[in-house]
């Protein structure tokens, strides 16, 4: 067993992954994809009444860049908690990360007609009718829900392997209550 040392972010959770694993840079690699694709369709403004329109853009970017930085948190510290990189950890991380970048259009979509439609209001409002509306939701819910199943197994897969990790009561009560967090969050998905 590797050796432990405590967690910054819960007192008494020892972490076991402290070295970053291959795993854990190709995952950091497909979030810094996924977050070029949210800007990659932003051409460089070439009048200042392009620039306002990007500037426009900016608050759904930050939305979705929020919700992007905290599923690669929530990947972080599993990788840091528990130092899993056996098969079915990596196949729970690919299938996370497929899913990732999966949901970066709609996400980019969803937040950039909402901020466009109901925030600001500009000049080019995009218009949907009810059942596209209901469409992207569906799609986006999804895609939310999906990802946040994958970290649900992935927490299980710990869970599972509770014994091998020794892990003691405080780890066990956490573990259980992210299973649940994961749950929730999928289930609202």
């Amino acid at each position: 067993m590797e050796p432990m040392i405590e967690s910054r972010d819960l007192p008494g959770f020892r972490l076991r992954g402290i070295e970053v694993t291959r795993l854990e840079s190709f995952s950091d690699a497909v979030f810094g994809f996924a977050l070029t694709l949210l800007v990659v369709s932003l051409d460089v403004p070439k009048s200042f009444d392009d620039l306002m329109s990007t500037m426009r853009g900016f608050p759904a970017f930050a939305i979705c860049f929020l919700f992007l930085a905290l599923i690669w948190n929530g990947h972080y510290k599993f990788c840091r908690r528990y130092g899993l990189d056996d098969g079915m950890a990596r196949f729970l991380t690919c299938v996370m990360l497929f899913l990732v970048l999966f949901y970066v259009y709609p996400l980019k979509f969803l937040f950039n007609f909402s901020i466009t439609s109901v925030l600001v209001g500009g000049s080019s409002v995009m218009v949907m009718r009810g059942w596209q509306f209901s469409t992207l939701m569906v799609i986006y819910g999804l895609g939310f829900a999906a990802v946040y199943a994958a970290m649900t197994l992935l927490c299980l897969h710990a869970y599972r392997l509770r014994a091998e990790l020794q892990l003691n009561e405080l780890e066990l009560f956490d573990t259980r209550y992210q299973i649940a967090r994961l749950l929730t969050l999928s289930g609202v998905g």
